[in-house]
């Protein structure tokens, strides 16, 4: 903390101060080793007061407590104390642990907080030991809690977040906390004339504006993360004091956040003007200032001019700064003169900067059969862990812009393998043993990986191609589509690039095929010479099967296999009926790229396949045609290699299918409204069909459950109606559930029973309608005006029992009908009772939406004749 700083911000403060004590604070720790932490108590304090705290209890969240000495203490002002308590704790395992103090002491008269000099000060941090996360220490708090802004002026603050661990940092807004850590009866965050917000990314607090002088208190949590996970939390509660000035904040110019490669030196000039010319004082903080190896520097820090001051930013970064998340740079700029009562404005900019690791180099792309031989350069990080190699199927030309990490997903590429250690140079990709295909462009990026998932620039793009020392597949199209006497047409490259000194003939061809149902390949002809691509294989069912083929090269005397081609598949297309329409879709799995798909479908009249679409994906949907009829389609697929020397376009066909568009398209959903007759104890449900739906044949079911975490059960339906002849649709119960609680539901459906799903549902509780009650008074004197004693708001009664007592405790009546009418009557023997007071008690059980509760019923009765 700079004392210097401190000293300025509080010698500012010119209020008349009434504080009692405890204004502001936090708790922070370190990881010590093990379950081990240290903890320090910082809080600031009325300096005067004889409320002065040499020690405070603290709870560590796991049942026990300490007394922790005050350690160190600063009087900033004549009226302002820092304190800090430090201890040390040893947990007995993992776990999440609330650590908390609690101080009976607020300062007196903040303005959000009724009463608050006697109510107690509440902070508590979250410490989470997690041993698959990692020790970890708190973040750090780097500017104070307190602060000062005008009646209004916009007022922000920044608490100038650091996390020595290079965890991820979020921030939200809290109450203020009194005894015993439970909110504050009556506290509000601080009045603002449009709002009162917090940053939950930059920590900026923005009051927008305050409105009333006085001191304020609020509290927000900051909260770390590690890999998704939140592994703790430091509480602050933050004091700012609000008078009336007529001056503005400082102006703080700077560059905006930015990245610099590690090795490379980051230099910029900070500036800061005060519009009213009085004296500036620019300081920064943050994690650049506070890292162990080369940290930044500031020429001054702080800097103090009159009207305009700046200072020069310098930071040589290196390897040991790379992590994954940037730093933060804050900049605070605060006004001040000499004159009484001057209230200090203050500008704060946070400037996040990313230290990325340098590129390496690719240096080699060998292709080695049906693999590719990859190497690059050692990185010149140390601390990196690795390297992580990216592949795509065509080149890109990637370069990557200014803060571009790692390799986008939008540029194609694919992670091919993470590999360990820095001194592992080289891999060889053959596809996870799959083999790499002949005639696809491989291009390939590498980065440099850290230990907490930093991933360094993209290297330079390096491509290759496999040598064309094996066949090339070309063509598995259907020529003839039938159950029994299909055709399928087959064709392939011969090997160009061949070492025939290596490699010496004779050379053949074998060819394989399986379909969707064999798992083996079976071996279908056998060809002598490598001019020889072509293969026509008959007699198969082409319309209900998919065909896959894959030739071998063979050679030398011995029968070597030389190598094969990608086994590849035929088109095989599929469709699926639906309303006035037939969804068609094929699979794409073939070794070369298909860029264009063209459909066609048999034309009734002409028994020819008309050309009705074309389509850059694997799908389609025919559109506009009658339900019922039969329809029939085949697709051609448009492709090519990437690799020169082969067939180019690349055509195929799939086999012929067909399909019937059948009506399955649920009607449009109903919305539903409700209304609530507590008069004859019925729920009448109405509902809309939305205009923009067919005018068709439909029908409504009703759905019920009784409590809101059943089920719903079709309890009703009604006729078919045609839609579009009304714009709301009603609906009484003919047998009405047995009470008006419960939550309804409607679908729609059409003449071909297909069901939309549920609209929105409604629930009706028992508060609709009241809950059963009684009176207190009855005159029995036939006039008309309370003769008799009965319950009201019976409406939702599972079961009923009431027992009416005399003074005596005698039972003058009971009954178990809740609609019962007691005429003041002993119900033994039908006299009269006496005039005076009476005494009821019972037990009703309601229906509810959380099912039914009972509840006990009692009260007295005023008897008059």
């Amino acid at each position: 903390m700079n004392r210097f700083s401190l000293l300025i911000l509080f010698l500012l403060f010119s209020f008349s101060l009434m504080a009692t004590h405890e204004r502001a604070g936090e708790i922070i720790y370190t990881h010590v080793e093990g379950l081990t932490y240290n903890v320090k108590i910082i809080t600031y304090t009325y300096a005067p007061s004889p409320a002065d705290r040499p020690e405070l209890d603290i709870r560590w969240g796991d049942g026990t407590v300490s007394t922790l000495a005050r350690t160190f203490f600063d009087d900033l002002s004549n009226e302002i104390r820092r304190n800090e308590y430090d201890g040390q704790h040893t947990y007995a395992g993992g776990g999440t642990f609330k650590i908390s103090v609690e101080d009976p002491n607020r300062n007196f008269g903040i303005v959000n907080i009724p009463n608050s000099v006697n109510i107690p000060f509440f902070i508590e941090t979250e410490l989470v030991i997690n041993p698959f996360l990692g020790g970890n220490n708190s973040v750090v708090l780097l500017n104070p809690p307190l602060d000062q802004g005008c009646v209004d002026k916009l007022y922000v603050h920044n608490p100038a977040a650091y996390d020595p661990d290079g965890d991820s940092i979020s921030y939200k807004l809290t109450v203020c906390r009194g005894a015993g850590g439970q909110p504050i009866p009556g506290y509000s965050l601080p009045a603002a004339s449009n709002e009162f917000v917090l940053n939950e990314i930059s920590g900026d607090m923005i009051w927008d504006v305050p409105m009333v002088q006085g001191e304020y208190n609020v509290a927000f949590i900051v909260e770390e993360w590690r890999k998704g996970i939140r592994i703790g939390y430091v509480t602050r509660d933050l004091q700012i004091q609000i008078g009336a000035c007529d001056n503005d904040p400082p102006v703080i110019t700077t560059i905006d956040d930015t990245c610099i490669v590690a090795g490379t030196v980051l230099n910029f000039d900070v500036q800061a003007d005060d519009p009213d010319n009085n004296l500036v004082i620019l300081s920064a903080r943050g994690g650049p200032f506070l890292v162990p190896n080369f940290p930044a520097i500031m020429n001054e820090n702080p800097a103090i001019g009159n009207s305009s001051v700046s200072a020069v930013f310098n930071w040589n970064t290196k390897c040991s700064h790379v992590k994954l998340n940037p730093y933060n740079l804050y900049i605070k700029a605060k006004d001040s003169t000499s004159l009484l009562n001057h209230i200090s404005l203050t500008s704060y900019k946070t400037v996040s900067i990313q230290v990325v690791s340098p590129p390496t180099e690719l240096i080699e792309a060998t292709p080695l059969g049906n693999s590719i031989r990859l190497a690059w350069n050692q990185s010149e990080c140390s601390n990196a862990s690795g390297y992580k190699l990216y592949r795509n199927n065509t080149q890109t030309g990637f370069i990557p812009g200014h803060c571009e990490t790692g390799v986008p997903p939008e540029t194609g590429y694919q992670l091919v393998a993470e590999i360990d250690g820095l001194e592992t140079l080289e891999f060889l990709d053959n596809n996870n043993g799959f083999g790499l295909v002949h005639g696809v462009n491989y291009c390939y990026l590498v980065t440099v990986i850290f230990p907490d998932g930093a991933e360094s620039y993209a290297s330079n793009e390096i491509c290759a191609y496999l040598k064309k020392d094996v066949p090339v597949i070309t063509n598995v199209s259907v020529e003839n589509t039938d159950v029994a006497s299909g055709e399928m047409y087959v064709a392939w490259s011969k090997p160009t690039e061949l070492d025939t000194v290596a490699i010496p003939g004779p050379y053949l061809y074998e060819i394989y095929r399986r379909d969707n149902v064999q798992t083996d390949f079976i071996k279908l002809a056998t060809y002598y010479n490598l001019d020889d691509t072509l293969f026509s294989d008959s007699q198969l069912n082409t319309r209900d099967r998919q065909y896959r083929y894959r030739i071998d090269l063979i050679a030398g005397d011995d029968q070597t296999k030389v190598g094969s081609t990608v086994v590849t598949p035929s088109i095989y297309l599929q469709t699926e009926g639906t309303d006035k329409s037939i969804n068609l879709s094929w699979n794409n799995d073939v070794p070369w790229q298909n860029y264009e798909h063209t459909i066609y479908r048999l034309n009734d009249e002409t028994q020819l396949f008309d050309s009705i679409a074309t389509s850059y994906d694997n799908f389609y949907t025919d559109t506009g045609l009658i339900n019922g009829k039969i329809y029939c389609y085949k697709v051609k697929t448009i492709g090519s290699y990437a690799a020169s020397g082969l067939i180019d376009p690349i055509i195929n066909f799939s086999q012929v299918n067909c399909g019937i568009p059948v009506d399955n398209v649920p009607p449009c959903v109903p919305e539903l409204s409700i209304e609530t007759n507590c008069i004859d104890l019925k729920n009448e449900l109405f509902w809309n069909y939305p205009d923009s739906c067919d005018a068709e044949r439909i029908k409504f079911y009703i759905y019920y459950a009784g409590i809101s975490a059943s089920d719903y059960t079709l309890y009703d339906s009604t006729d078919f109606i045609t839609a579009g002849n009304t714009d709301e649709y009603r609906y009484t119960f003919t047998t009405a559930p047995p009470s008006v609680v419960g939550c309804y539901t409607v679908t729609a459906l059409d003449s071909l029973y297909n069901q939309s799903t549920f609209s929105n549902v409604i629930c009706v509780d028992i508060n609709a309608c009241g809950r059963i009650w009684f009176p207190a008074l009855i005159t029995p004197n036939s006039d008309g005006f309370n003769d008799y004693f009965s319950a009201d708001s019976i409406n939702s009664i599972r079961s009923f029992r009431i027992h009416i007592f005399n003074r005596w405790g005698n039972v003058v009546y009971e009954t178990e009908d809740p609609y019962f009418r007691w005429y003041g009557k002993d119900q033994e023997n039908n006299q009269d009772c006496s005039p005076g007071t009476y005494f009821y008690e019972g037990v009703v059980s309601e229906y509810t939406l959380n099912g039914p509760v009972e509840r006990a019923i009692r009260g007295f009765i005023t008897l008059l004749r």
